[in-house]
């Protein structure tokens, strides 16, 4: 099971507002690209993100649902990635002190992902946590002031 964690200098609150942007998917999220909500209101448990993930000419659809949602706390997703199947990826904010700890916990659920899961898997998914972390902390700590401790705000697509 590939389990990684940052800290990230920003407040869980600033963390868990990137996470709750659906439409902000593609800017944290490694070999994805335009993300949009697709159902519901993310991240609200059974909304779908659509986006797009390019390999140079090719470029492929996939969705990601959310399974779990705690707020503030925890974001549970299941990636579907087309023949190569699904995938579990859970996401998990601690404050800690001023900053916000995020913890990433991934494993293949359903086809040939989960077929084929093995140690080369697990290292690619480390490495693919580590750039995922790396953006997420860029987009958390040099966006616009943090609003620092406090209720967690919950964005509904399409509020201002």
């Amino acid at each position: 099971m590939a389990v990684r964690h940052r800290l990230i200098k920003a407040s869980p609150r600033r963390v868990w507002s990137v996470l709750a942007d659906g439409e902000r998917y593609a800017d944290w999220v490694v070999g994805t690209a335009e993300s949009r909500p697709v159902l519901g209101q993310w991240p609200q448990v059974g909304a779908e993100i659509g986006y797009e993930v390019r390999f140079g000419p090719v470029r492929l659809t996939n969705q990601t649902v959310v399974r779990r949602c705690e707020e503030g706390v925890a974001l549970e997703l299941e990636a579907r990635a087309g023949v190569l199947g699904t995938a579990r990826i859970a996401i998990e904010l601690r404050p800690w002190g001023r900053h916000c700890l995020v913890i990433v916990d991934e494993h293949p659920l359903q086809g040939a992902g989960g077929a084929l899961h093995n140690a080369g898997v697990e290292a690619l998914i480390q490495l693919r946590h580590r750039t995922m972390l790396a953006r997420l902390a860029e987009v958390c700590e040099h966006a616009s002031p943090d609003p620092g401790p406090g209720p967690v705000p919950v964005r509904a697509h399409g509020d201002a």
